[in-house]
This record gives C-alpha cells, sequence and structure tokens, in this order.
C-alpha cells in the first residue's frame, strides 16, 4: 500500500517508521533540515526496557517536503497539528486521489470537517491512538506507550465481510474492506488496532485524557505520571474529567464520572513518564492544539447553553504560556 504521513512530528516518525517495515511509506514535512536528517540517518525508534534502559531499532524511510510528492496515495495519514491540517492538504492535494483512504489520528476533534474538502466522507477515516512517542531529536523517537489505535468511518458506512469491532454501545457485525486492510497492515506493523462502529464515542473517550491530565501536565510542565501523584494536581484533572463527561452527555456520548477518574489514574501510574505534545509545545515555545482539546470542551459546552469553566481557564492558561516569548 502506497502511504503517506503528513506531519514527521514524534506520532507520524512512530507510524511512518514501523508502518515501513511492510509497506511503501513516504513522510511529509516543512523542515527542509529536518527532511534531510531523516533521509540521511532514516528513522530511529527507542523503546524503554527497564528504567534508562532501552532497545532501539532504526528504519529507513522515505521523506519529502510539502508539495514535491507526486504518486497518488492508497492512504494518507494526518499527523499535523490540527491547525496545519488544511493547509498541509492543500499543499499536498496532487497525492489525493478518487480512491486515496484519508485518515487522521490527530489530538482532539472536528478533524472531519476538513478532511471532507479533500475527499468524498466514504473515504474519510478518523481514529484515536493510545500509542505514546516523544522526539530526542529530529529522527529519534522514545516509543513511550503501547496502546490500541481505533478507527472508523465517518459515514458510519458499514458493509463487508465479518470482522472484530468495538463500539461505545454495542457491536457491528461487518466494515468497509478498505478499513479491514488498514487494520491488518496496522496489526502487522505492532499497532494493535481497533474498528469501531461508533468512533465518535471513541474520540470522546480519548479526549477525557487529552483535555484532562494531557493538558493539565503541559500547563504545569511535568511528566504525566505528577498529575496522578500530587494532590492538587489530580484534584484539578478530576474536575476536568468531570466537566468533559457533562460535555460528553450533552452530545449524547454517556460516560460515569468516577469511572473515568478512576481509569484516568490508573492509566497515569502505569504510564507515568510520559510527556505530551501540548508539554513538548509550550517547552519549545510553539503554538499548541488546546482549542481543538480542551477547547472542544468548552465550546461543546458554549453551544448546549452551559460553560465548562475549568477547561476555558485551561485554554486561557496555555494561551498565555504560548505568548511568553513575545512579552
Amino acid at each position: 500500500m502506497k502511504i503517506y504521513v503528513i506531519g514527521p512530528g514524534s506520532m507520524g516518525l512512530l507510524y511512518g517508521a514501523k508502518l515501513s517495515k511492510t509497506q511503501d511509506v513516504t513522510l511529509i514535512g516543512n523542515n527542509p533540515d529536518n527532511i534531510s536528517l531523516i533521509n540521511k540517518n532514516g528513522v530511529t525508534v527507542k523503546r524503554e526496557d527497564k528504567a534508562d534502559t532501552y532497545t532501539a531499532e532504526t528504519y529507513k524511510v522515505k521523506a519529502v517536503l510539502n508539495g514535491t510528492a507526486t504518486d497518488t496515495a492508497d492512504l494518507v495519514i494526518m499527523f499535523t497539528k490540527a491547525y496545519l491540517t488544511e493547509d498541509a492538504l492543500n499543499a499536498n492535494k496532487n497525492i489525493i486521489g478518487p480512491d486515496t483512504i484519508l485518515l487522521t489520528l490527530q489530538n482532539g476533534t472536528g478533524h472531519d470537517r476538513i478532511l471532507r474538502k479533500f475527499a468524498d466522507e466514504s473515504r474519510i477515516l478518523i481514529g484515536t491512538t493510545a500509542q505514546g512517542s516523544y522526539r530526542e531529536n529530529p529522527y529519534t523517537i522514545v516509543n513511550s506507550g503501547l496502546g490500541d489505535t481505533v478507527i472508523g468511518p465517518v459515514s458510519g458506512e458499514l458493509v463487508g465481510g465479518p470482522v472484530n469491532v468495538e463500539s461505545g454501545g454495542g457491536t457491528a457485525t461487518g466494515i468497509r474492506k478498505g478499513i479491514s486492510e488498514i487494520r491488518q497492515i496496522f496489526e502487522e506493523s505492532s499497532f494493535p488496532c481497533i474498528i469501531s462502529d461508533d468512533i465518535a464515542w471513541t474520540v470522546w473517550n480519548k479526549l477525557m485524557i487529552n483535555a484532562s491530565s494531557s493538558a493539565l501536565s503541559g500547563v504545569l510542565g511535568v511528566r504525566q505520571g505528577y498529575v496522578a501523584e500530587d494532590a492538587n494536581a489530580w484534584a484539578i484533572c478530576s474536575e476536568l474529567i468531570r466537566e468533559i463527561c457533562m460535555a460528553a452527555g450533552l452530545e449524547g456520548f454517556e460516560f460515569v464520572p468516577e469511572e473515568q477518574i478512576d481509569r484516568i489514574y490508573k492509566h497515569l501510574l502505569n504510564a507515568p513518564n510520559g510527556y505530551t505534545s501540548i508539554y513538548s509545545d509550550l517547552k519549545n515555545g510553539r503554538k499548541t492544539e488546546v482549542d481543538y482539546i480542551s477547547g472542544a470542551v468548552a465550546d461543546t459546552a458554549r453551544r448546549h447553553g452551559t460553560k465548562a469553566p475549568a477547561h476555558e481557564m485551561i485554554v486561557n492558561l496555555i494561551h498565555a504560556m504560548e505568548g511568553r516569548d513575545k512579552a
């Protein structure tokens, strides 16, 4: 399968590298120096085995600059920052053919509205990943989490042969052939993959972590585990989780707050050393995706005539921190 991964950050490098073992993968980015380093050195994926002990594997992956790829893609995977999605697809629209499938595994929600400008909804997949990754340099990453990748169609089409699926409210008996093939490719590349027939629920389920512990660890400038270990941080995180459950309920997706608080607490204790994209962006003086994460919770509450004040505060704090170097 001809696959383009747009956005060679930590997650784009992780997926691009491991998928390249069995597929024809090209990374697309906008930094000439980083592209050159990837082509020269390959992508090294490190995995912590014990404390301060790592195994590493290097993958030879092609990398090109935005707008220079010419071959039509079978699959395009979006890993750019959310606010760069439309510009990136415009720059690379020549690789999108009539049968190209677009898949977003980006943080937050609402990306499908942009993807619909470039492909029919029957060829758009949205998803989440519980994989974790952070960059040591432009071509070396640490794979810090090994969770599931969950994908599903925005169109709700469920046709084809029987496959295993997961959803928030039940099961389905089939899914489009293209999705099944992508799932198989992910599984062969050591990405556990689930097809969901209720992907909107799945996105809210992922947002539960991204808009609580992940955003808060970025504000505090700490590894994710600290949020569960410190009583004050955990009190803030718990309130963020309650507000996400409230906003999801307004959209018709029911979550029990105490169950989610317990789930996320256990997740943080099991993977305490991860650093989030918001943490990395703030540390390096970059714009964050907070408007598509915590902002999505606050916007949902406002659309339904109420408020999510803790999330509004997080959004304001993060934007204030983005502007520190300009002050």
